[in-house]
């Protein structure tokens, strides 16, 4: 979903695995700079994680967000639960890409995480 683009990422001590833990990201697509700092807001292992933007993220498709999981209950069958609420992004080109490719990328973003866990538990 980067279009060849790269993203590098610089993790707060913690590497996203405690409440309040920073993780930033900075890469390009297409020319373009993006950037985004996530926080994480909610973490119960193993069953739930939440995090969202904090400041202005620079990105193309979508623009601040909240995302996060939920496994269901134990002794219940295995129930996954991914999501994402989000913002388009506030620029002007942004603005009409947003309504058109945020959906598309939001989804995908969910369907990968929804995959990743499946792998992970196989």
């Amino acid at each position: 979903m980067m279009l060849g683009g790269r993203m590098s990422y610089e993790f707060h001590e913690a590497r996203g695995r405690t409440a309040g833990s920073v993780i930033k990201m900075r890469g390009n697509i297409l020319g373009l700079v993006l950037s985004v700092e996530e926080v994480i807001t909610e973490r119960q292992p193993p069953r739930r994680k939440v995090w969202e933007t904090r400041g202005c993220p620079n990105l193309l498709v979508i623009g601040a967000y909240r995302m996060g999981f939920e496994i269901s209950e134990p002794g219940q069958p295995a129930r996954l639960r991914v999501f994402i609420d989000y913002d388009y992004p506030a620029t002007i080109a942004a603005k009409l890409l947003g309504p058109m490719f945020g959906p598309i990328y939001a989804h995908w973003c969910v369907n990968r995480m929804a995959k990743d866990a499946a792998d992970r538990f196989r």
